[in-house]
């Protein structure tokens, strides 16, 4: 990987000398006289570090680095043959990533470059496995959707927005029909496979505000944000033929269709989210108590 970094000096020597050595040893190196043309040269230029002396005319260097730690994800390194007017603290107060004084050998500044380098990689990996950690611990492996766990964090937190803000706020609550029976005939290998394609199916059929659970083994909730019961109903009406429509094949030769309950419920003014969740769940119930694969909605 070949980094890419953006050298400021107002010193026309120093500037020069330092951009040809860190060309010969395989930098991609830009260089700009004043903090102006630097900001003005980043918003083209994908650098890595940025390496900028501290006085300079106009804006300074601690003052460029705070600029650029505001806009940018890049590291910042200052160099000054000021030591008595500059500290390191100084320097890490803006932002700065490290510090080193003129006059410095070459060799030196490179090995600082590349400790700075190398430690903001291993931040970006670190930052990436965290995120991943973050995802896994909020997702249904099977399905892909978003967990029951997650799901009571988000429907608090949508809760309290309607309590803020006064919007609209809707849960849909999805039974799949039988699928005990399913399982006990086709073994539960099979049934995984069911939950998987109506998981997706679930993912497809939603708008792009709405998010999807897995909410128990056979059970889902959609949570849709800034709606009113009536197209809520609509969303679950074409999550209900939509699954309805596709067929399983749990042995060679043997076509299989599946159908689900759906109980639908709008937040009002003044009620918590187990509240909310208890009239949506009463909803599913009434579905499956009066013949299943329907859709059945409950307000107060």
């Amino acid at each position: 990987m070949t980094y890419s970094i953006l050298v400021v000096d107002d010193d026309i020597t120093i500037r020069n000398s330092v951009t040809e050595y860190l060309k010969a040893i395989n930098y991609e190196v830009k260089s700009a006289l004043d903090a102006t043309q630097a900001l003005k040269i980043l918003k083209s230029f994908k650098a890595n570090l940025v390496l900028t002396d501290i006085m300079m005319k106009g804006m300074d260097g601690l003052e460029l680095t705070r600029r650029i730690k505001d806009s940018y994800d890049l590291d910042v390194m200052v160099m000054t043959g000021y030591s008595a007017e500059y500290s390191y603290e100084n320097a890490v107060k803006a932002g700065a990533s490290d510090f080193i004084f003129k006059p410095f050998r070459f060799e030196e500044l490179d090995l600082r470059i590349k400790r700075v380098l190398r430690e903001a990689e291993s931040k970006k990996e670190r930052s990436k496995l965290l995120k991943k950690l973050e995802k896994i611990a909020i997702t249904d492996a099977l399905t892909g959707l978003y967990n029951s766990r997650h799901f009571f964090a988000q429907v608090k937190t949508e809760v309290n927005r309607h309590i803020r803000y006064s919007r609209a706020l809707s849960l849909l609550i999805i039974d799949i029909d039988f699928f005990k029976n399913y399982n006990d005939t086709w073994g539960h290998l099979e049934g995984d496979k069911v939950l998987m394609k109506i998981g997706k199916t679930v993912n497809s059929c939603m708008r792009s505000m709405d998010t999807a659970y897995r909410y128990g083994g056979e059970e889902f909730t959609i949570l849709l944000p800034e709606t009113r019961i009536k197209k809520a109903c609509l969303v679950g009406e074409r999550i209900k033929e939509s699954i309805c429509d596709r067929i399983f094949e749990p042995e060679p030769g043997t076509k299989v269709s599946i159908s689900v309950s759906l109980g639908a419920t709008e937040l009002v003014k003044g009620e918590d989210f187990t509240t909310f969740i208890s009239r949506a769940d009463k909803a599913l119930y009434k579905s499956k108590d009066t013949g299943r694969n329907k859709l059945t909605y409950l307000i107060p």
